[in-house]
């Protein structure tokens, strides 16, 4: 591995260019995670990608987990001293997740193993990444104030479909310097979702609902970071705005390193010999996930194609069989899968950035389309490249829960709805090649959907009168009666004793929205 760190020693400092192209000079690793978002809207990508050989990925087997994370980050050669990445990586990666593997791999038939992502504090698989995102934050503001580039404290804005907010809650509380503001759609996530988030403790977060979907909650959080006047009054009383949703690089690199220990691990376990082709099949909502596959491939990890899975919001899908991504007519569709009902997918616009040889020009027209026709179509080239690696695939809102109920009864493993999307659809595009599929969350966030696979009943059907009255937790405990899965996270099995901090419901509107922000904010200056 030596010669590894060696070639990013000589590299210099990697930097961050922007996928806009509106940056002049790229910046470093503490700038792009502190302002999260580049002028203009563009996302941070790195100049330079470390490569990895097959003996470097083949010896990371042989290290715990938070220290393959340390010799990843390093490979980047970010801004941080290899003693801080290596302290940061313990502090994100130990006790706070329930196995000492951090992200175990469970083999299930015909080839397909899980990597289950979902043993962190908030059981989803944002923990991965929002485990360590804060303490890279902080470590970050701290370089950044300490050379006189940075003199306000941050709030963190984040819009969520279900996951992201209660990880970015959980892992920002507390944090000094740090406030978080959260804002998810009222009535679009499961019951043990939300109380997750409102339940919330700590001085320094916030959370709101609000009337409308993801999509809505993402166009807002855009919009503020846009309103210069508001990032001027923000400034003026000693805030700025940042980010931990997936459009911040420090949410992907932490995925990157997920996929690299993955393939390292099944060697180590023999379920592929060194050097054979893996395919990595993603349950994929805002397209942040499945990138980090792409770019954990690009650094040399034997991957070979990609599956996106789909709910029957099937943008992506479509998107990738025909090149054109169109939801101008298209109807946001609520499904079993909540975290994934989702529109505009955000991460793509990196994806396209690199498939295109990194022109910002053709991203800034394709980004200026979607925004204002609502579609766009990419080139015959950048269509063809897309092809070699992806292939896609839409899982009906039946065939999810039908997925659920035929995996827990044939191998005995019971998945979440996100997890099963992504099962059926590595049925469906399996080739020769084994697949590791995201396992994304753990099935006690999501019992109301896994009830009703497990008895057959269809998706939007009203529960049976011994379940309909019940809480997510209660719910939760029948289906581990049923099941024998006594397996109910603690997090998750005490949510209806805690109290609702945050009852608040918002209108789709910029103001409001924006009013509510500085109202939180006002609290946090004394």
């Amino acid at each position: 591995m030596n010669s590894l760190l060696d070639r990013a020693e000589n590299l210099g400092a990697n930097r961050y260019l922007d996928t806009r192209g509106t940056i002049n000079e790229p910046i470093p690793f503490t700038q792009a995670v502190i302002q999260g978002l580049a002028p203009g809207g563009g996302l941070f990508v790195p100049e330079a990608l470390p490569q990895f050989t097959l003996d470097e990925i083949t010896s990371l087997a042989e290290l715990p987990y938070p220290e393959r994370a340390a010799r990843i980050y390093e490979a980047f050669n970010i801004d941080l001293a290899d003693e801080a990445i290596a302290r940061l990586m313990d502090a994100s990666y130990g006790a706070n997740f329930d196995v000492p593997e951090v992200c175990p791999i469970t083999p299930l038939a015909d080839g397909i193993h899980l990597l289950e992502l979902w043993h962190g504090p908030t059981s989803a698989f944002k923990d991965m990444a929002l485990q360590c995102l804060p303490n890279f934050f902080a470590a970050s503001a701290a370089k950044l104030k300490g050379e006189g580039k940075l003199d306000t404290d941050l709030c963190i804005l984040v819009a969520t479909s279900g996951d992201t907010g209660k990880a970015a809650l959980e892992g920002f509380k507390g944090v000094d310097g740090v406030c978080v503001g959260v804002l998810y759609p009222d009535g679009g996530v499961s019951d043990i979702q939300r109380k997750q988030m409102v339940t919330t403790t700590g001085n320094n977060v916030h959370v709101w609902a609000l009337r409308g979907n993801f999509d809505d909650c993402q166009r807002m959080v855009k919009r503020i970071f846009a309103d210069d006047a508001f990032a001027s009054e923000l400034a003026d009383a000693g805030w700025a705005l940042s980010s931990a949703n997936s459009i911040n690089w420090g949410r992907l690199l932490p995925q990157i390193v997920y996929y690299i220990s993955g393939y390292a691990s099944m060697m180590a376990s023999g379920a592929i010999s060194a050097g054979q082709a893996l395919d990595v099949c993603v349950p994929t909502g805002n397209f942040g996930n499945i990138l980090a596959a792409w770019y954990a491939k690009q650094m040399g990890t034997p991957i070979d194609q990609l599956f996106c899975a789909s709910n029957e919001n099937r943008v992506l899908t479509d998107f990738i069989n025909t090149g054109t991504y169109d939801i101008s007519s298209r109807e946001f569709v609520l499904t079993p899968s909540p975290s994934m009902d989702i529109l505009v997918s955000s991460n793509l616009e990196r994806q396209l950035f690199e498939l295109t040889g990194r022109d910002g020009g053709a991203i800034s027209q394709w980004m200026a389309d979607l925004n204002g026709s609502r579609r766009f179509q990419v080139d015959k080239d950048t269509f063809a490249r897309l092809r070699e690696t992806f292939r896609a695939d839409a899982i009906t809102n039946a065939e999810c829960l039908e997925t659920i109920k035929r995996v827990f009864d044939e191998q005995g493993y019971l998945m979440d709805p996100h997890t099963a999307v992504a099962f059926a659809a590595a049925e469906n595009l399996k080739g020769i090649n084994p697949v590791l599929v995201a396992s994304t969350a753990h099935w006690a966030k999501f019992g109301d959907n896994v009830y009703r696979a497990l008895h057959g009943i269809a998706p939007g059907e009203a529960l049976p009168p011994e379940a309909a009255g019940l809480t997510g937790c209660q719910l939760n405990r029948l289906i581990a009666e049923e099941t024998g899965k006594h397996d109910i996270p603690a997090g998750l099995a005490g949510l209806d004793d805690a109290e609702a901090r945050f009852t608040t419901v918002l209108d789709a509107d910029e103001p409001a929205t924006e009013q509510a922000v500085e109202a939180f904010i006002s609290t946090q200056n004394g």
